[in-house]
């Protein structure tokens, strides 16, 4: 009857769990009473925590500034050796034309990642805002929160270019959004 019960024990009841033996890769004679059930999906706190398919604020916060940052170091980079490469003057040797070429890249690409890294930072926190204020997530809140990152980024330059910028934020944030749409329905992955 124990050794029925030691082997029911093995096999995992739920779908959802998976048995964890700690000691497994150890040559100890452990009985399988000590075997472990651990979820093989994430776990929450609270069940509304599993009813959103979102990332929180924190996660949305890295990845975005995350992605911009180096996105635009990348970027500057790029036009940093062209910049560099434009810069050559006829009489330089080739460690100065390296020199001259990896110096451009890293400053512009330094400047570029900053800048557009923060654009990320204020898009992630006003999002988030928004998200919290309204309690729920669609394509205008992100128009919002593109509009509002354009507006605050270019806001120090005067209130035409604020509204320029919020425009083109919005603009721009929507067209993800809706590309986004579009490629979930119609390419298939």
């Amino acid at each position: 009857m124990a050794a029925n019960d030691n082997r029911s024990d093995q096999q995992p009841s739920d779908e959802n769990t998976r048995l964890y033996n700690p000691y497994q890769n150890f040559q100890v004679p452990i009985k399988s009473q000590y075997l472990y059930k651990l979820p093989t999906s994430p776990e929450y706190l609270f069940t509304e925590e599993s009813l959103k398919q979102r990332r929180t604020w924190g996660e949305n916060l890295t990845f975005y500034t995350g992605t911009a940052y180096l996105g635009g170091s990348v970027t500057g980079a790029t036009v940093g050796i062209f910049t560099g490469v434009k810069n050559f003057e006829s009489g330089d040797t080739t460690k100065l034309k390296i020199n001259r070429i990896l110096n451009s890249s890293g400053h512009t690409g330094r400047t570029w990642g900053n800048r557009v890294g923060i654009v990320g930072l204020m898009y992630a926190g006003i999002e988030s805002g928004v998200v919290a204020a309204l309690d729920r997530d669609d394509v205008w809140t992100s128009v919002v929160a593109g509009l509002a990152t354009g507006a605050v980024f270019r806001a120090a330059r005067g209130v035409r270019s604020a509204a320029v910028a919020g425009a083109l934020g919005g603009l721009a944030a929507g067209v993800v959004v809706a590309g986004k749409q579009v490629v979930k329905r119609y390419v298939p992955i």
